[in-house]
Formats: C-alpha cells, sequence, structure tokens
C-alpha cells in the first residue's frame, strides 16, 4: 500500500507534530509494510535562529524507507503573522504544485500544518482518485485566536470554510480524542459516521520509568531537588507566564525546582519574566536529543501540562503521551472538557487544576512534594495508562483505517483507548490490536 502524507513538519525537526508523523511513518514502513511519501517543507530552524543552514538541503530523500520530498517555501521568523503566511502560503503552494506529480497512491493523508494543507491532499486526491484522509492536529480559526499580532473576520472565515469543504469531502476524518471530535462534527459540519478517534501516543519502549538519580540530574543539579518539569515546545497555546508565577508562589519550598526543557516562541519572555521576578528556583535548559529523552523525563518528580482557556478539543498537547509512558504524574492546568482532564480522571495520574491559576498550579505543585506516596502512586498509574496510548498501537489503527479505505468496505470505528491488559500483552509479545507552530 502506498500512502502519501501532506505536513510541513516532519524528520528532522523538533515540532511536535513532525515528530509525531515521522513515528507513524516509520511504523507504516517498518512494521506494516507500506510504502510512504512525505511531502514536506525544509527542516524548521531552532526559534532562536541558530540552527544549521538549509540552503542546499535535498530536494528528495529517504530516511529509515520513507521517501521525502523536500518543497521550498519562505523561512522567515515566526513571531510576526506576515512571517508565518508568507511561510504558510509559499509551502502550500509548492505541495499543490508536488502533490500532483508523485507515484500514485492508494491513500492520501493530510495534517493541518499549515491549516490550509488539506486542499493540497484534496487536489491530489482528486488527480489520483484516492480516498482522502484528513488527521487533525489543531482546529482553526479556532487556534487563531493565540497569535496576538493579528485579528481578521475574513481569514477566520475563509479558514471555517476550508474545514468546512475538507470535512466534507474527506473519506476520513481523524480527531485526537473524544473532544476534537465533537468540535469537528458540531463546528466544522464533519460527519459523525467518517469521524474516528486515533489519539497520539510515545514509544513506552524508549521511554520507561527511571532512578530519579541519572546522569542527567547530576549534570544540571538536580540530583537533591524536587523537579517540577515543562518539557517541550514553549508556545503561545500553553499560557506559561502561569507556571512562572507558580515559581514565584513555592519559593518557600527550597528544594523545588520548575524546569523548562526545550524552545520556543515564547522561551526569551519566559526568562525575561524570570529575571523580572527574582527567582532562583526556575531553571531553563535546552532541547534535548531523543535519544536522551528518557532519561532527562526521569530526572523530574513531576511534569505540567497547560492549555489555554478556550482551546479545549482545538489543541490536543502531545506531549502528555511521554509523561505517562516515563511514569510521572503531573499538573493539568486545563479545563475540565479537555482531553487531558479525561485521561487524568480515568486513570488516576495527575492532578487537574483551572488554567491560568497560577495559586492553584503552586498548591497541586506542594501537595505532590509533601504527599511523596500519592506522587508515586499516580506515576504508576500513569505509566499503565501509557501504555494504552503506545506509538504502535495507534500507527496499527491507522493501518486498520487505510486497509479499509482501499478495500472499500465499511469501517468500524475505532475506539478512544486501548484496554491497559491488552496493551501488555502487545509489550510481551502478544496479539497486536489491529483496531486500535503555535504549539
Amino acid at each position: 500500500m502506498h500512502v502519501l502524507f501532506f505536513n510541513r513538519s516532519f524528520h528532522p525537526d523538533t515540532a511536535a507534530t513532525g515528530q509525531l508523523l515521522t513515528d507513524l511513518c516509520d511504523d507504516l514502513v517498518n512494521v506494516h509494510g507500506c510504502r510512504v511519501t512525505v511531502i514536506s517543507g525544509l527542516p524548521l530552524l531552532p526559534a532562536s535562529g541558530n540552527g544549521p543552514s538549509t540552503a542546499n538541503w535535498p530536494a528528495r530523500e529517504t530516511y529509515r524507507g520513507i521517501q521525502i520530498h523536500r518543497v521550498r517555501g519562505t523561512r522567515f521568523a515566526k513571531r510576526r503573522f506576515a512571517g508565518r503566511a508568507a511561510n504558510y502560503v509559499t509551502y502550500f503552494a509548492s505541495a499543490c504544485w508536488r502533490g500532483l506529480r508523485v507515484d500514485r497512491p492508494d491513500v492520501v493523508v493530510a495534517l493541518t500544518d499549515p491549516p490550509i494543507i488539506g486542499l493540497a491532499g484534496w487536489l491530489s486526491s482528486r488527480r489520483f482518485h484516492a480516498p482522502l484522509v484528513m488527521a487533525y492536529q489543531d482546529l482553526f480559526p479556532e487556534v487563531a485566536m493565540l497569535l496576538t499580532d493579528f485579528r481578521s473576520d475574513t481569514v477566520n472565515a475563509a479558514l471555517q470554510r476550508v474545514n468546512q469543504f475538507l470535512c466534507r469531502r474527506a473519506a476520513r476524518i481523524v480527531a485526537l480524542g473524544e473532544t476534537m471530535r465533537e468540535r469537528l462534527i458540531e463546528n466544522k459540519g464533519a460527519p459523525r459516521e467518517r469521524t474516528a478517534v486515533i489519539p497520539s501516543g510515545a514509544d513506552t519502549s524508549a521511554i520507561q520509568p527511571g532512578s530519579r538519580r541519572n546522569a542527567f540530574a547530576a549534570e544540571h543539579g538536580l540530583l537533591d531537588k524536587f523537579v517540577v518539569m515543562h518539557s517541550g515546545n514553549m508556545g503561545l497555546s500553553q499560557s506559561l507566564e502561569t507556571v512562572v508565577d507558580a515559581a514565584a508562589l513555592v519559593q518557600h519550598l527550597p528544594d523545588v525546582r520548575i524546569v523548562f526543557q526545550g524552545d520556543g516562541v515564547k522561551k526569551a519572555d519566559l526568562q525575561a519574566r524570570v529575571a523580572a521576578l527574582g527567582l532562583s528556583n526556575v531553571v531553563f535548559l535546552p532541547f534535548q536529543a531523543r535519544e536522551r529523552l528518557g532519561e532527562s523525563f526521569a530526572a523530574a518528580d513531576a511534569f505540567i501540562v497547560s492549555l489555554q482557556d478556550g482551546l479545549a478539543g482545538y489543541i490536543v498537547p502531545s506531549k502528555l503521551y511521554g509523561i505517562l509512558a516515563a511514569g510521572r504524574p503531573y499538573v493539568a492546568a486545563v479545563e475540565p472538557t479537555c482531553e487531558v482532564a479525561a485521561i487524568t480522571r480515568q486513570h488516576d495520574c495527575g492532578i487537574v487544576c483551572a488554567p491560568r491559576d497560577a495559586r492553584a498550579m503552586a498548591g497541586v505543585i506542594e501537595t505532590l512534594y509533601r504527599d511523596r506516596p500519592m506522587t508515586e502512586r499516580l506515576g504508576a498509574n500513569a505509566r499503565l495508562a501509557g501504555l494504552t496510548f503506545d506509538r504502535r498501537l495507534q500507527a496499527s489503527r491507522y493501518m486498520d483505517l487505510f486497509t479499509t479505505l482501499r478495500a472499500g468496505t465499511p469501517e468500524r470505528r475505532p475506539s478512544a483507548h486501548v484496554p491497559p491488559e491488552r496493551a501488555v500483552l502487545d509489550q510481551r509479545g502478544g496479539v497486536s490490536d489491529s483496531k486500535s507552530p503555535v504549539r
């Protein structure tokens, strides 16, 4: 089976959507025997702008059996709307052209980076008479509310029409969670019977519960500290200023450290806020290579997962699944309807508090700090939950969907979760479950 994907971000990008898509394509090729082609952009530079030059990057390459077509576009800074818009439009135009000139695919899959890339997927699906799958990672125009430097009713209305158009014409629509699925059905006109839930996942064999006393913790002076970590992109959707304000409220706990690990457009602002408040209990660490991710996650006692008010179902924080795999509890500063809150309640693996409430977040951090048996219990539950979101289970569910589309037979709607006992069987070699930028 030949599967064609459209998404601007792909290996070696560090953006969450690019990494998740890379993992999915890797499993489709090397576990399920698919032929996979990806039409992506040039690798994205880090937010600092100090990354390697991509001027001579090859237009075509192969990574772990995945055929990658790199189409070119502008590469302006993402902090301003004009730069983001130019990058989106130029990549989109190049992707449309390239998508009509690849070998015939059996299935076309479009993600949502940029939010109009589904139109390129639709053109390619029409050209080759192949079914289109829309795999939503973010929902627009709602996520556009994060762009503080731009407001346009005209652009928002156009994005809404694009999504409604794609939801009507896609053979299948994939959401990351039940709340997102309902948003697509109610707000975008997605047919309920054609809209499935396949959540993101993590590699639970690569990320496992580990000792807090490891080389990473020693290297960064965290061995004798209670570490509360935010790991991943520091973007516009997370209200990370609240984390800094919560750090100010737990200064009376001298061995607590709030650690920001990663990069993103908000990092400089957060560093400036920490300096202005004179905080000594906040640490910024650089982005970690995937080879050290398990070790860096093990250095934390707890994590923070946050999402701004009003974004439940429009964005699903993918960092949650790595935290679950690591067997660590977390503070979920999210709305009650968010997928993160639902997983937290179902598996009893973290504590939910209101978003943008620094005092509530500080209270949860202090609770985890003082009640270590509870912290350990929540972490053990997190690992069990993480096994139900192993990346290979999610790839199997995509494979089942693609096989059904190619065969033209009615599809059973995948369930949102895989039972923990089934996931444990998979980890032991048992039967696999085949059903199974502003960030």
